[in-house]
């Protein structure tokens, strides 16, 4: 192979090749990867290409259809980079052969950034400034002959340049010194033994944490349980390299990586025919001064990486749980914001979350608060009241149980976890909702709003200031938000909206809508009215024919004279939906030979007729019915009712690796460890319980002094002795530190961006309150939370439109809601709302 500046320009991305690697990766077709890749490049988005573009993918889910994209992405940014690298290399006249091949098998960015390195440094490595002097053929030599004999060649290469001083060679030593850097740079460059020190080290490799600092120090730290803690590479688990690494970073931890580089060099030595030991000895350099810093970075980077991923993984399946709990439809709300100084904020909201009226209640005026209440449930018929778990929620509930009670109100009430409410009143989105009211009082609407539907209410909140993470703030932040954001946009889309009281938060994560999109609705709304079909939508200014098409499916009318505009066909395929309907309406089914034949006629397939079909029997159908209902409460309950042994309701607020939090409508957040979760062994957690999970628990353990409850799912004659389990150094695992074994400390300092936690620090081996704003204990028993924080805190690391059919004036008795629908449909409080409506 010639490296001729006609080959290097003749360069370019093989995006086949990336295709192909994704299809093997995924186990699919490259036609269906290519038809992805596609469909993205013209515009279409991740739920629109899932559901609207099955035939053209091979009916790929929303999950392989995200997969593809991603793998795409950083597959192109990977072969992107290695050019830019072998152009680099090539424009300083440095580019040989052997160096082309190393580049071209690296696997990550890592690797081709290390072999980068030395090629962006100002100073030149011992290889580069022996290679000027000339010493290559020496080092070739040094691969070939004894000892005596290539003693006897270095001395060719004796040589003194008086106009560079530096390009001298005052002695055979030096020379051969000379030889042995280029052959140890060589030996370090070599992707296979960068891989087999890599899987040596992490198999064999352990990872030292010691505190910094005396006893008393330790008595109070954060990261107690890692103050003497020793464990495999290959064993630590994902949240405790975050600990670890937040340890290391805010200077409390130290951290030392132990691997066995003696080994190492005579696993690598192997690999070569050594005629020499100059030879020996250049590899065993290679290996120490180069290769070993190198991989044992790239093994704490992939730790960090994949402890990243692992964090973000958990925080988005709790939040996707979180938002696709059921909402309370047509129901009346009176929304509570507990305060104590400035008083507790109430707000009356109507069935369809619009704000009435607020007004404020004293707990130090009892008499006063309850006349006020009973006067507003009365004035607004209030049919449940969400209170605030936060300060104070205790008192309040008295207030409201009590009122309740005394007057044989048919009123319900719950708690609702207020994580993220003041967040909302400061920000910008509520400032532009309620503009003449206090934060406060928007923070009561909030609280009510996320009862009535939790979705169109959390999407106005950053994901991070809701409490479902695990270790959030410790995470890649970009990475973190990205990721978020695919989840609300996710679950919007599988939801759907109802485009006349969808807010311009909530609309602008539908399929092809942005931000300014959704603010110009918004706007037409405001200025126009209801928008009465989806075709009125392309009059939206902004709204082109390709915006339409994204979102126009996953858009909701229920107000529409054309009864398809309140379902999931898209408006490209009425006129075949409105022949299927019709023939549904006549016989009840749709018979194969027909199916065939409207294949034929419109030219779609019959996953696409299936999905239309399924639809029309069954329109409109939402997706968070099956989800749990929120607890309601009878009476208020504090920590000190509570008792070993009692059986008590629980909400699950927040799932991590080590179990669950429970929400049991007191201030205090309840732990059920992994280990309590079930009768048989639960290896995730996620396996067991999710987020939004009403269940039943057993009290193990209470902790009087620090008001920590422990919970457990076993069964009562089930052993519950192991809950402290996951807290417990790994040492013995670790297995002992053989004769040999080189230590080598990689301190990493984090990013002072990142700024971690703010807030109360949790005492190690405590439970996790799953709000931010609680600096957390790192460990498997310790807090999840963590402060607010930015940047990523990681440790350092070297068609058109396509028409649609007319409207519909008449709506078919299958397509509207059933005579006897009072607004309490899909409502989980529907019985107790009717039986109400009886005895009145």
């Amino acid at each position: 192979m010639e490296l001729t500046q006609e080959f290097i320009d003749g360069l370019t991305v093989n995006e086949v090749n990336i295709m192909k690697g994704i299809a093997e990766k995924l186990g699919v077709n490259l036609g269906q990867v290519s038809a992805v890749v596609g469909l993205l490049a013209e515009g279409s988005t991740v739920p629109f290409i899932a559901r609207y573009r099955k035939e053209q993918t091979g009916t790929l889910d929303e999950v392989q259809v995200r997969d593809v994209d991603h793998l795409f992405s950083s597959g192109k940014n990977l072969e992107t980079r290695r050019l830019e690298i072998v152009r680099g290399i090539f424009d300083q006249g440095k580019l040989t052969e052997p160096l082309y091949e190393n580049i071209t098998k690296a696997a990550t960015l890592t690797e081709l950034e290390d072999i980068y390195a030395p090629y962006k440094r100002k100073k030149k490595t011992r290889g580069m400034v022996a290679a000027e002097k000339g010493l290559e053929p020496l080092a070739e030599a040094m691969l070939e002959l004894a000892d005596a004999a290539l003693v006897a060649k270095a001395a060719e290469f004796i040589t003194e340049n008086a106009e560079n001083p530096t390009l001298s060679v005052a002695s055979a030593e030096e020379a051969l010194q000379g030889a042995m850097d280029i052959l140890a740079e060589r030996a370090a460059q070599e992707p296979e033994n960068r891989a087999s020190i890599k899987s040596f080290y992490r198999t064999d490799g352990r990872i030292i944490v010691k505190g910094i600092g005396d006893d008393e120090v330790k008595k109070t730290s954060t990261y107690q349980m890692y103050w003497d803690y020793t464990e495999s590479l290959s064993q630590i688990k994902p949240h405790r390299v975050l600990a670890v690494n937040r340890g290391e970073r805010e200077n409390l931890l130290e951290v030392t990586i132990d691997v066995d580089e003696n080994t190492a060099a005579e696993l690598l030595q192997r690999k070569y025919v050594l005629n020499n030991d100059y030879h020996k000895t250049a590899i065993e350099d290679g290996l120490k001064r180069l290769l070993s810093p190198a991989v044992i970075r790239e093994i704490r980077g992939d730790q960090g990486d994949t402890a990243d991923d692992h964090g973000i993984s958990v925080f988005s399946q709790n939040l996707k749980n979180l938002l696709m709990q059921q909402p309370i439809k047509g129901t009346r709300v009176l929304g509570i914001d507990p305060g104590i100084r400035t008083g507790t904020k109430c707000a009356f909201l109507d069935d369809t979350g619009k704000y009435l009226a607020n007004f404020v209640i004293y707990n130090h005026k009892i008499e006063e608060a309850k006349r006020l209440l009973l006067n507003g449930i009365k004035n607004y018929d209030v049919q449940l009241i969400a209170v605030g778990n936060g300060t104070g929620s205790k008192d309040v509930q008295e207030v409201v149980t009590a009122v309740i009670a005394e007057n044989n109100l048919e009123v319900l009430y719950t708690v609702v976890d207020e994580d993220g409410a003041s967040v909302y009143s400061a920000s910008d989105i509520a400032r532009e909702e309620f503009p003449e009211l206090d934060l406060t009082i928007r923070g009561a609407i909030s609280i009510g709003r996320r009862l009535q539907d939790p979705l169109a209410e959390l999407v106005k909140i950053d994901p991070k200031s809701i409490g479902v993470g695990l270790y959030q703030h410790d995470v890649n932040q970009k990475k973190l938000s990205e990721t978020l954001d695919e989840v609300v946009s996710s679950v919007v889309n599988n939801v759907g909206v109802n485009l006349n009281t969808a807010s311009a938060s909530l609309l602008r994560y539908v399929s092809g809508i942005n931000g300014p999109l959704a603010k110009k609705i918004v706007k037409y709304r405001d200025e126009k009215g209801k928008i009465a079909s989806r075709e009125e939508l392309t009059s939206v200014p902004g709204m082109g024919p390709k915006s339409f098409e994204q979102c126009a499916g996953f858009l909701k009318i229920p107000e529409s004279a054309n009864p398809l505009d309140n379902t999931w066909v898209h408006p490209e395929n009425y006129a075949i939906a409105k022949i299927i309907r019709d023939t549904i309406t006549a016989t009840g089914n749709l018979a194969s030979v027909e199916s065939k034949a409207l294949q034929e006629q419109y030219g779609v397939g019959s996953t696409t007729i299936s999905d239309i079909v399924e639809e029309l029997k069954k329109p409109n159908r939402d997706p968070r019915e099956g989800y749990p209902k929120p607890i309601m409460q009878k009476g208020v309950v504090n920590f000190e009712d509570l008792s070993e042994g009692m059986m008590i309701t629980g909400k699950i607020k927040n799932v991590v690796d080590f179990g669950a939090f429970v929400d049991l409508g007191i201030k205090e957040t309840a732990l059920v460890h992994i280990s309590e979760l079930s009768d048989h062994f639960v290896k995730d957690p996620m396996d067991a319980v999710k987020v939004g999970d009403v269940l039943e628990f057993r009290i193990i353990g209470l902790d009087l002094d620090r008001r920590r409850i422990s919970l457990s799912r076993k069964s009562p004659g089930a052993d519950t002795g192991g809950h402290g389990a996951a807290g417990q150094s790994s040492n013995a695992a670790a297995g002992p530190g053989g004769e040999g074994r080189k230590k080598v400390v990689v301190v990493k300092k984090g990013d002072t961006a990142g700024n971690p936690g703010h807030g109360n620090g949790g005492s190690a081996g405590g439970r996790s309150g799953g709000s931010s704003g609680n600096s957390g204990n790192a460990g498997a028993g310790g807090r999840a939370g963590s402060g607010p924080g930015n940047g990523d805190t990681r440790p350092n690391r070297s068609g058109a439109y396509a028409g649609r059919g007319g409207a519909d004036s008449q709506r078919s008795s299958r397509d509207r809601p059933p005579a006897d629908d009072d607004g309490t449909m899909y409502n989980p409080f529907a019985e107790a709302f009717k039986k109400m409506k009886e005895k009145k």
